[in-house]
């Protein structure tokens, strides 16, 4: 049975969804004011990784992620580049759509706005005014910290030892309109020239809580199975989260919530972030590293530990990911030289991988045990289509097998699966293997290298000739 650390309880739990095979699942998103580092990519491949275990499992995923568009970092953003927060918005929405799939990061389910829901926004904080859990100060709303008596549970803190301003969104100046200093704003009073919308309270915006909020129980309910995000989340973000929806509705807000570690930049450890400076976006690193390297080398780790991003660690990831590119390479060789059958040793063998990667990924997604018994499974591909003689039942189910299980990676061979011999290489590979029976070795050798410049590897296999794309 599939189990997962709940965050909320802090141990191990057996997952069970509240409807049968359906998986309610919200991550929160960016802030869209620049391009995403591979901080907040590291969340995206985890969640999105955790959602291909489901689907893989046989679950419908009902993926929920939202968009921050409406914050101070945009307001600032947008007065820097002398131009709108809504086309900030719409400029980094869409570099991050181009980001996250150079790193085959599916689409959520609902991508919603917080600019979008404004109506239901303005409903909630009404809802927990009338509830007696949120007051309004001089045009803005707050939020009664103390009223909600769980508060601190999710964070394991209690509510005295909170320091004021906990909420980088919150700034300081706004503590004097609050009741008390662990108060956070809802709802936020427009400044002179600020994007504002009109409320029961005067023109304004929302504060950043109240959107994942109203957006998470709008699309997926009041109750749902999983909220997922990084663990710099869990306070002030996710503890708020809770406070203002169960207050609202009553019920619990999200079953098991699930936070990933960070990334951490170089051999100090240092980690990385927007606001130390030592980030390095998704946008400038697919320039010149494999997105697929990228994907496998963040999808391979467990969900929960953090990442040391180094140059290191990513041409490790590279050598990895081309082993197994290599095994589905030399299965899909064979296949032209193959007889129809099965080899039914290798099928129990096969079959004890896949029993042995379903039991690590149950384990709260032990991603790193996981992808042992992908190598492990890329080793018997490599040395059953190396036999003289193969099958091609047990060739397509091992081949089937090695797309299955590297796509809950997010990893594809599309690359290696491409049809690469037109008419004029397909007559440059014969012409080098009529040299070569010639003995015209230097001719032999010189189209290779010809090849070699269009990107086209030959190798020479004891069942004939094959090439790739280098």
């Amino acid at each position: 049975m599939l189990s997962v650390f709940n965050t909320l309880t802090r141990q191990k739990e057996p997952f069970k969804p509240i409807t049968p095979g359906v998986v309610k699942m919200y991550v929160c998103g960016p802030t869209v004011y620049n391009y995403i580092h591979i901080g907040n990519a590291r969340s995206a491949i985890a969640f999105d990784t955790i959602r291909r275990y489901f689907e893989y499992c046989g679950y419908h995923v009902d993926y929920v992620s939202n968009f921050t568009d409406v914050d101070d970092k945009m307001i600032k953003r947008a007065a820097e580049d002398h131009t709108t927060v809504p086309a900030v918005a719409d400029r980094f929405i869409k570099a991050f759509m181009e980001d996250t799939t150079a790193v085959n990061i599916e689409p959520a389910t609902v991508h919603p706005r917080a600019s979008e829901n404004i109506p239901e926004i303005i409903a909630f904080v009404q809802a927990l005014i009338e509830k007696g859990y949120a007051y309004e100060s001089a045009g803005d709303v707050y939020y009664r910290a103390r009223k909600f008596k769980k508060y601190g549970q999710l964070s394991d803190q209690r509510i005295d030892d909170l320091e004021v301003g906990a909420s980088q969104h919150t700034a300081d100046e706004e503590t004097d309109r609050k009741e008390d200093p662990i108060d956070f704003a809802l709802w936020k009073a427009a400044k002179p020239g600020e994007i504002s919308w009109e409320s029961p309270w005067g023109a304004g915006r929302p504060g950043w809580h109240i959107e994942c909020s109203v957006m998470s129980t709008k699309y997926l309910g009041d109750t749902f199975d999983i909220h997922g995000g990084g663990q710099d989340l869990e306070f002030p973000h996710h503890e708020n989260e809770i406070a203002q929806s169960e207050a609202k509705t009553g019920k619990t807000f999200a079953n098991y919530w699930l936070h990933n570690g960070f990334v951490t930049v170089g051999d100090d450890n240092e980690k990385m972030s927007k606001s130390l400076g030592n980030f390095v976006t998704v946008h400038d690193i697919i320039k010149t590293v494999d997105p697929q390297v990228l994907r496998f080398f963040m999808a391979t780790t467990q969900y929960r530990r953090p990442i040391q991003y180094t140059q290191a660690n990513l041409d490790e990831a590279a050598n990895n990911l081309d082993k197994l590119r290599n095994a589905y390479r030399n299965l899909t060789f064979r296949l032209q030289d193959a007889t129809n059958g099965t080899d039914t040793a290798v099928a129990e063998q096969l079959q004890t991988l896949i029993t042995n990667f379903g039991t690590a990924m149950d384990d709260d997604f032990n991603v790193q045990n996981g992808v042992a018994a992908v190598y492990e499974l890329a080793k018997l591909a490599n040395v059953y289509a190396a036999k003289a003689t193969v099958q091609k039942e047990t060739l397509i189910a091992l081949q089937k097998a090695l797309v299955q299980l590297t796509g809950v990676f997010g990893v594809t061979f599309e690359m290696v699966n491409a049809t690469l011999a037109d008419d004029a290489i397909q007559a440059l590979i014969d012409e080098r293997e009529a040299a070569r029976k010639a003995k015209d070795f230097a001719k032999a050798d010189q189209i290779r290298d010809d090849l070699k410049v269009q990107g086209i590897i030959l190798e020479d296999t004891p069942q004939g000739v094959r090439f790739r794309k280098e």
